[in-house]
């Protein structure tokens, strides 16, 4: 898992690089090309059928994945990469927010309700840590509200916020008994024809300006993705245990610290103490919030980036 987080932010430093001459569409279409080509030999030398059953359940997963990753791609652009990965990793603390909101509908008074059908507990940990979790954003984004920035953060909270669907939706296809090279293929799919599609109806012409020297970033842009979610898929398919599995989740976490590591010494992007707070806080409210949402979402094979 730790190096599966250490490919993800090397895949970020490569798509902040590409970006210098590429749309976020297009590199969501090139990430999705690569991907179909890695996952498919993959899929063929494991006798894994691309075949399925679930052709809706596909299309809603790639269609929110999709949205997520143009909104992570959009982010790491135009905000520094520690932030933009931040903000991508807050899907934990989404799925959170998720599970309060649920709790407290069950509270709302509604006509013919007699209070006869027991009510959920408010999970007061939950709430605590979702608060923790937004309040490390604040700190994060005090320097850029206001700033041309506060656009790309909003579409870096967006990421998490789509991200954390997917992840929900990768849950539903695992317990149907998806291989995990099926719904990443599918995925990748998904990228490659929604990045086109908006690459095509975008008012510039990007096509037409083609360089290999700058295409060459796109190659390791989909080539990380793929062996990003191969350390992850091995990752949870070796904990063989509850707290083996809970360990391997929030390892993910580490990512941000690689992000920052990369912002600062590629990038020269300025942290201060506010910053590091921010991170600190959300990697905390993200590992509680994992913790005490096991119990009511299983763990999926991995979680999409």
């Amino acid at each position: 898992m730790v190096l599966g987080a250490f490919i993800f932010a090397s895949m970020g430093v490569c798509v902040k690089i590409a970006s210098a001459w590429f749309s976020s569409a297009e590199l969501v279409f090139y990430r999705g090309l690569i991907g179909i080509v890695f996952l498919w030999v993959l899929a063929a030398s494991r006798g894994v059928s691309l075949k399925t059953r679930y052709p809706g359940m596909h299309a809603w997963r790639s269609l929110i994945g999709v949205a997520s990753l143009g909104a992570w791609f959009y982010s790491i652009a135009h905000i520094s990469l520690a932030t933009s990965m931040t903000l991508n990793y807050m899907s934990s603390v989404w799925i959170a927010a998720f599970l309060v909101g649920g709790a407290l509908l069950a509270w709302v008074p509604l006509p013919g309700r007699d209070g006869t059908v027991p009510r959920p507990p408010l999970q007061g940990a939950l709430v605590a840590t979702v608060m923790v979790g937004f309040g490390g954003v604040v700190l994060m984004l005090r320097p850029t509200v206001g700033a041309t920035e506060g656009f790309a953060s909003l579409m870096g909270l967006l990421s998490g916020l789509t991200a954390a669907f997917a992840y929900i939706q990768v849950v539903a296809l695992s317990r149907l008994g998806e291989p995990e090279a099926r719904t990443v293929f599918y995925f990748a799919l998904g990228s490659a024809v929604a990045g086109g599609l908006a690459t095509w109806l975008g008012e510039s012409t990007p096509w037409a300006e083609w360089t290999w020297s700058h295409a060459i970033w796109l190659l390791p842009v989909g080539v990380l993705a793929a062996l990003g979610q191969l350390c992850m898929t091995r990752a949870y398919a070796s904990a063989k245990t509850e707290s083996g599995t809970l360990l391997v989740a929030n390892l993910q976490y580490s990512g941000i610290i690689f992000a920052a590591i990369y912002s600062v010494l590629l990038f020269g992007d300025p942290i201060d103490a506010a910053g590091y707070a921010g991170m600190a806080l959300i990697i905390a409210s993200g590992i509680a919030a994992t913790v005490l949402r096991q119990r009511s979402l299983p763990q999926a094979p991995a979680e999409e980036h």
